[in-house]
């Protein structure tokens, strides 16, 4: 019997020597969530692409701002003004968070270190060149990778493609994983059940774990416990990336799971795991397709 890690490692051991190439498919950046990035993401321009303040407050001069140096204030911008004019010698500019810092301007004092009256500006203590300035290009360069293929794309990294104008991305296509629930005692979620049967809850639990992880789940129903019927939904899961299989995997009489598969070519690397619940779970591969079969009980 594998110790939980053990188990894991052979499943990672194994999956991977059939790891390939995947299909590529163009995805909009709002649908992309989750996927698996197939291109490398470069930017567009220089960002940020301005000298961008980072405070409200005033653009200055920094060598002709001292503690009680006072300042015309020749105008304003804002986030999104086209800055044309320079900064004149003896003037500032009342500037906003994110607004483009004009030129002949070095430094933003914050507003909290100043009083105005009318058009003058005083300030309480000097200025630093650069102060509150993001400059040019210093947080990424022109064509410069942002993001690399095999990225798995969360919220941070589609906000990044976006910021650069990636609204379609060349993504791997998921993984299609067919999730099969077996015994004759399971019934549909929507149905009422007797008083001797449940519903299928392990298939909604697994779908959504493989939506979680990245695939796409493909369920397939409850396959009753005949060796008919599993073989037919077993030869169907193994049409698709991978087939997990809940229920019929002990030791029983109507455990039939891993006979069946066994009689369609199944390899297994092992039939216990040394956890609990949970222990009689089976993993293997069959006509090149991952195979894991699961504990019925869905505390397991």
């Amino acid at each position: 019997m594998l110790s939980y890690e053990q188990a894991r490692k052979k499943v990672i051991e194994q999956v991977g020597k059939k790891k390939g190439p995947r299909a590529i498919a163009s995805v909009s950046v709002w649908d992309a969530l989750g996927l698996v990035l197939a291109q490398d993401v470069k930017t567009d321009r220089e960002y940020p692409p301005f000298d961008r303040s980072t405070r409200d407050g005033y653009a200055v001069r920094s060598n002709e701002v001292s503690p009680g140096a006072q300042r015309k204030c020749a105008g304003e911008i804002k986030a999104g003004d086209v800055v044309r004019e320079s900064l004149a010698e003896g003037t500032c500019w009342q500037i906003m968070t994110g607004a483009a810092v004009p030129s002949g301007a070095d430094a933003v004092v914050m507003i909290e270190h100043s009083s105005r009256e009318g058009d003058f500006v005083r300030f309480e203590r000097a200025a630093q060149r650069g102060q509150n300035i993001v400059s040019k290009g210093s947080e990424a360069a022109a064509a410069q990778t942002i993001l690399k293929a095999g990225m798995r794309l969360g919220f941070a990294e589609l906000a990044l493609a976006a910021q650069v104008g990636a609204a379609q991305l060349q993504c791997a296509q998921q993984p299609r994983v067919a999730i099969l629930s077996t015994g004759d005692e399971v019934v549909l979620i929507d149905e009422t059940p007797g008083p001797f049967q449940i519903r299928n809850s392990n298939s909604v639990s697994l779908a959504a774990q493989v939506r979680i992880a990245g695939g796409e789940p493909v369920v397939l129903g409850n396959a009753a416990d005949r060796i008919e019927d599993l073989e037919e939904k077993i030869e169907r899961g193994l049409k698709e990336d991978a087939l997990v299989l809940s229920g019929g995997i002990s030791l029983g009489k109507y455990d039939l799971v891993e006979g069946v598969l066994e009689a369609v070519g199944a390899e297994f690397f092992f039939d216990a795991v040394a956890i609990r619940p949970g222990k009689p779970a089976v993993f293997g591969m069959c006509q090149g397709k991952p195979v894991f079969g699961l504990p019925g009980n869905p505390v397991s």
